[in-house]
């Protein structure tokens, strides 16, 4: 810097001063700023490997081996109630989000305790979708198709399965603990996991279900 705008900074404490803030807002980011974005980093890496499912199930989807198709065997009445179910309990997370911030605690397990029983009506209907498919001769090893179709759905039930596990958990660290700052943290990363699987499932839907019946 010139002496001329030294002597400038110096002369003006509000420029003085405003280089102060500048100065004291430099710096590593916060904790819950580093775990969000390296939660992202993970979540992408899980989207990779469902694009690799959804790659292969396009490819396979017309190899019946003379077996049934999408057509014959999706019934889209139950898949569009267990997508409700899905879709709402993103809602009510938003809401569990929401009391988190506040510090709430009876809405935040309230809203939780919601999430999770209509995380568990989606995998009942899946459940029975499954059982169903299996009972009627339409099981993984009928034809690729069907290989491809049980990896790709049943490996999103699995993570949703698992995100019930980690909801409950995160019900009880709350209940026992309260709102602490790495309570936060886990909780933030559970959310953006709960809200991917309903992006997840979306792509599912129209993909396998919508597309497969209209074929």
């Amino acid at each position: 810097m010139s002496g001329g705008a030294t002597a400038y900074v110096a002369h003006d404490p509000r420029r003085a001063h405003g280089m102060e803030r500048s100065i004291a807002h430099a710096g590593p980011a916060s904790k819950r700023i580093v775990t969000g974005y390296g939660f992202w980093i993970f979540l992408l890496s899980d989207m990779v490997m469902f694009s690799c499912f959804f790659a292969s199930y396009a490819v396979l989807r017309g190899q019946t081996a003379g077996g049934p198709s999408g057509a014959q065997l999706f019934d889209l009445k139950n898949v569009a109630v267990e997508t409700g179910c899905l879709l709402l309990s993103s809602f009510t997370c938003g809401l569990a989000s929401i009391a988190a911030d506040v510090r709430n605690k009876a809405l935040f397990q309230l809203a939780m305790a919601i999430t999770c029983v209509l995380g568990l009506a989606f995998l009942s209907i899946e459940g029975r979708e499954f059982a169903g498919l299996v009972a009627r001769g339409a099981g993984p090893s009928r034809s690729a198709f069907l290989s491809a179709f049980f990896t790709l759905v049943g490996c999103h039930g699995v993570h949703v399965s698992a995100g019930i596990l980690w909801l409950l958990t995160m019900m009880a660290q709350v209940f026992a603990k309260g709102f602490r700052a790495d309570i936060q943290r886990r909780f933030l990363c559970f959310a953006l996991f709960w809200h991917a699987l309903d992006i997840i499932w979306v792509a599912v839907f129209s993909v396998v279900y919508l597309l497969g019946s209209a074929a």
